[in-house]
């Protein structure tokens, strides 16, 4: 499908959007800490002050402070300039993985997912405009990156992000569309906001969303809605395979009623 690419405002820098919150019990140094931390999160190599500023766009003096202190508390290691984080790290995320009903009855629904259909299955959220996967039941990989609890991946451009996009009241939808670039991931990858549009209404019709190969190439998948038991939509649950392995048509006979079954036992079981 042929589009034309998006150009929407340039995005605000973490600093930025860090100093516009005018909140007087906002704390700046906390919130500088956490983009320090947050700043691993997308490179497999340690990190420079000079590499973090200018991907946060926090000053040198401020990132040096932050990891100083991470430091001190064993979240950060250092070798001369490079940084890196520590094993201690994981405790922040676990704490949410262990004590929120979700995760915690998602991965026996994804084995029993992915055992029916002999593929990998995820759940995942949308957290700050992006897909944030919370648990994941893997038989093969089917990405060129390795996807865990934890990774992100681009919503527009993925059957889960595109369910979970498509039940948002229309007024935030329009904000993540008003900020949000869409970078063509493939050749594939819808980028017209008119065009996205068009399709997360069919999205929320339907009660499901494919992805053809938009996010990778190669790749397809099916995604529904997980509601909570107010039919509010919680999260997304998908199922990816090899595009030459797995037709579209197939995803739908064939991988929509498991998952819709998957989708219908983890609402029984949250709040």
């Amino acid at each position: 499908m042929s589009s034309t690419p998006s150009t929407p405002a340039a995005p605000l820098t973490i600093a930025e959007e860090i100093d516009a919150l005018a909140d007087p019990d906002f704390m700046t140094s906390l919130a500088r800490g956490l983009a320090v931390l947050r700043a691993f999160a997308d490179s497999r190599k340690p990190q420079t002050i000079a590499q973090i500023s200018q991907q946060t766009g926090i000053p040198r003096a401020a990132v040096r402070r932050c990891l100083h202190t991470l430091r001190q508390l064993g979240y950060v290691d250092a070798e001369l300039n490079n940084f890196s984080l520590r094993p201690k790290v994981l405790t922040l995320g676990y704490s949410y993985l262990s004590s929120t009903p979700l995760t915690a009855a998602a991965q026996p629904c994804l084995n029993g997912v992915s055992k029916a259909l002999g593929e990998s299955s995820s759940l995942a959220v949308l957290e700050e405009d992006q897909v944030l996967y919370v648990a994941r039941a893997a038989t093969s990989r089917v990405m060129s990156v390795s996807l865990s609890a934890g990774s992100r991946l681009p919503a527009y451009c993925s059957s889960l992000g595109r369910v979970l996009l498509a039940h948002l009241p229309p007024d935030e939808l329009e904000a993540y569309l008003a900020h949000t670039t869409l970078t063509p991931k493939t050749e594939r990858t819808v980028t017209d906001p008119a065009t996205l549009r068009e399709i997360l209404a069919q999205v929320r019709r339907d009660g499901y969303a494919v992805n053809n190969e938009e996010l990778e190439l190669g790749l397809r998948s099916i995604a529904v809605p997980v509601r909570g038991a107010s039919g509010k939509v919680l999260a997304a649950l998908n199922v990816g395979a090899h595009a030459a392995r797995v037709t579209p048509e197939r995803m739908v006979e064939e991988f929509l009623p498991v998952l819709r079954q998957g989708a219908q036992e983890l609402a029984m079981l949250l709040p």
